[in-house]
């Protein structure tokens, strides 16, 4: 059965700290999905663990990145190998609600082509994290939606979902941290293209350490705030203004897609 939802989410020697959050994705998602486990090397210490899961269910599948290393990479391999209409991209930490999976995909469904878990807007919350980060990502969101309205106070959260269709339309163009959020928020706001949000809690992880490098990730984020407040584009004209490397293969092709499939 195709899967209406795939649940991207991209690792780096997580261990056996996988399986609770698979555990929790597999009991909280309703819809047919897909669990998307994106690794960028073969002896990752989460493949063991995810496959132990994937023994038992047929729905988590560990997926070989071949873009290049790091959790861009990581997400953007995920998303172009989705086979579900929807990817919702979530983290490997606990940090993000399974339970709003569904919402989020649901939202998608209903036509919007990005759907965000808005920490910044009224009945979500951030619990726990670096203070400035927190500070950064708040007033960027509360920027983007005043001045830009772009859809959503909390634009830098990684946790959203797509349309794969309109993912693969635009291209996926950021390959340094978790910027991805920001640059597809970005283009639909400047297609006029809808995004919606819901509000979520997020919880700083209880376990790992974060590899997330403000001062290397931030220049990346710089661009895509920067890209919102243009003007609006065609399809046409922002297909034109992407590099080549940008653009999606879609399911199944043979360049530059490679599947890895632990059971």
């Amino acid at each position: 059965m195709t899967p209406e939802v795939s649940v991207v989410i991209p690792v780096y020697n997580e261990g056996e700290g996988i399986i609770a959050c698979l555990e929790r994705i597999l009991r909280e998602v309703t819809l047919p999905a897909e669990v998307l486990v994106v690794h960028d090397t073969m002896d990752d210490s989460t493949i063991p663990f995810a496959a132990k899961v994937a023994a038992t269910d047929d729905r988590v599948r560990t997926v070989h990145n071949t873009y290049g290393r790091g959790p861009a990479n990581a997400i953007r391999f995920g998303i172009h190998a989705a086979r579900g209409k929807v990817a919702v991209v979530t983290m490997a930490d606990g940090s993000d609600d399974p339970r709003q999976i569904d919402e989020l995909a649901r939202l998608v469904d209903r036509g919007v082509v990005v759907a965000a878990a808005s920490r910044y807007m009224p009945g979500g919350q951030q619990v726990g994290g670096p203070r400035f980060k927190g500070m950064l990502s708040r007033w960027a969101g509360r920027s983007l939606r005043i001045l830009a309205r772009v859809g959503t106070r909390d634009a830098t959260n990684s946790f959203k979902a797509y349309s794969t269709e309109f993912a693969r339309n635009v291209g996926i163009e950021s390959r340094t941290g978790f910027s991805i959020g920001l640059e597809l928020t970005a283009k639909a706001h400047r297609l006029r293209l809808p995004v919606a949000e819901i509000p979520t809690i997020w919880l700083d992880r209880t376990l790992g350490e974060s590899r997330f490098d403000l001062a290397g990730f931030l220049p990346a984020y710089l661009r895509w705030y920067r890209f919102a407040f243009g003007p609006r584009l065609t399809m046409e004209q922002l297909k034109n203004r992407r590099p080549p490397e940008a653009i999606v293969r879609q399911p199944g092709s043979k360049e530059n897609l490679k599947e890895k499939v632990g059971k």
